[in-house]
């Protein structure tokens, strides 16, 4: 059986629906009741409480582990569910890192994260670890303002990064949780081109077939509106890098095709794929 936290999220969801399609026992773990695909059991528990995690964990082979959110949680110690999964007896734990750990590894979410990839690293059980770029499906963020306006807004309209499709990721997790040859394995995820957020509003509008207007905003505006949803460090730290991204940041990873043998899906094909959010 294999446990996947973050089950309801970008990657969990088509992680978790993979693995039950390729046969997989899979229980499902999200902090709130959520509808999983058929045969896959769902439970609800809060990572920051590691003590509830024990009797999921029970008789797992494998666990993927998504700790980002729970990282600023109050109490959230990540170490802890590190260690009561090896006491369960699961042989193997996937961990959802980020690229961030070695592009810009000062920050304090990113230093705790390469903390937890050591812990992972000691634990004495097989794993790998999976260290994406920023998510195409950040652009979710546009749905409702292109859906109502057909505008997206955003700063640093003409400096871009290369985005990832979370589906990518959720497949080369899958990979890992079930195939040795990835044991020991620390896989860079991006997809396979620069793109702008001026860009990313023109796939938007070839997606819907009809104009979508790009509005620049300020940094200000915009870490006004991030500062809604996330710390106002997180916030500046994600203007840092849409901004001025360095070489490292810039960089297409080869992690998508080392694992599944093909290249990774463009921002293009994550639109066409999810283009009824925008309509």
């Amino acid at each position: 059986m294999i446990v996947v936290t973050g089950a309801t999220g970008n990657v969990g969801r088509p992680l978790t629906r993979a693995l039950a399609e390729a046969g997989q026992q899979v229980t499902a773990v999200s902090r709130h009741a959520a509808d999983v695909p058929d045969g896959v059991r769902h439970v609800v528990a809060d990572l920051a409480e590691p003590a509830g995690l024990e009797p999921v964990l029970a008789g797992a082979k494998a666990l993927f582990l998504l700790l980002s959110g729970d990282l600023h949680a109050v109490g959230a110690d990540p170490a802890d569910v590190v260690a009561r999964a090896v006491g369960a007896g699961v042989g193997r734990i996937v961990l959802l890192s980020t690229l961030g750990v070695v592009t810009r590894p000062f920050g304090t979410t990113r230093v705790a994260m390469r903390e937890l990839e050591d812990v992972v690293r000691d634990s004495g059980v097989d794993w790998a670890v999976l260290r994406p770029g920023g998510f195409a499906s950040n652009a979710l963020w546009w749905a409702e303002s292109v859906r109502t306006q057909r505008v997206v807004a955003a700063p640093f309209g003409d400096i871009g990064v290369p985005v990832i499709d979370p589906v990518d990721i959720a497949e080369v997790a899958a990979a890992c949780l079930v195939d040795d040859r990835h044991t020991g394995g620390v896989y860079e995820l991006t997809g396979p081109e620069v793109i702008t957020p001026r860009g990313q509003a023109e796939a938007i509008a070839a997606a819907l077939g009809s104009p979508v207007r790009f509005h620049e905003l300020t940094r200000a505006e915009a870490k006004a509106g991030m500062a809604q949803s996330m710390p106002a460090e997180l916030a500046d730290d994600t203007l840092d890098i849409l901004g001025s991204p360095s070489p490292a940041e810039v960089r297409v990873r080869p992690g998508v095709e080392r694992v599944l043998g093909r290249p990774p899906r463009s921002f293009a094909e994550w639109v066409t794929r999810n283009v009824a959010a925008f309509r």
